[in-house]
C-alpha cells in the first residue's frame, strides 16, 4: 500500500472517530473549535475528508475531546474488509495476529470486566513483544 493510500485511510478513520465522539457527546463543531483552537472551517473540511490534518492539529483535537490520539487513529467501527477496500490493500496494525482493538460504550459494571480482560491481555502482549529497550 502506498503512503498516500495509508494516509487517506488514517484520515478517514480519524475524522469518522471525531464525528462519532462529537455525536456521542452531543458536541458541536463550534464547541470543538473553541476547545481545540482549530477553526470551524478546517474542522468542516476535515470531517468531509477534504483536509489533511497535521500531527499538531490531531493532538489538539484529541486533547479537546479528552481521548488519546491513538484511539482516534486506530479504533474504528469499520470492519477489516471495508478498511482494506478503502486502502486498496492490506491495512497494517500495531497488534499481533489474533488480537483486535475494540471500542465500545458499556454500563459501568460491564466496563469493569472488560477493563480486567484488557489488563490481562496487556500482560500477555508484553510477554509476546516487550517494549523497546526493555532488556537494558
Amino acid at each position: 500500500m502506498e503512503d498516500t493510500d495509508r494516509q487517506s485511510v488514517y484520515n478517514f478513520i480519524f475524522f469518522t472517530n471525531v464525528l462519532r465522539i462529537l455525536d456521542e457527546r452531543h458536541m458541536t463543531k463550534n464547541e470543538l473549535a473553541d476547545r481545540s483552537g482549530v477553526s470551524v472551517s478546517f474542522l468542516s473540511d476535515l470531517t468531509t475528508g477534504k483536509a489533511n490534518p497535521s500531527l499538531k492539529v490531531m493532538e489538539a483535537i484529541a486533547a479537546a475531546l479528552e481521548v488519546s490520539l491513538p484511539l482516534l487513529l486506530e479504533s474504528t467501527d469499520l470492519d477489516r474488509e471495508t478498511l482494506e477496500a478503502l486502502a486498496g490493500g492490506r491495512v497494517h496494525t500495531s497488534l499481533p495476529t489474533g488480537f483486535e482493538r475494540v471500542s465500545v460504550v458499556l454500563p459501568e459494571y460491564r466496563a469493569f470486566q472488560v477493563k480486567k480482560w484488557g489488563e490481562e491481555t496487556q500482560k500477555k502482549l508484553r510477554k509476546i513483544s516487550p517494549p523497546p529497550n526493555a532488556h537494558k
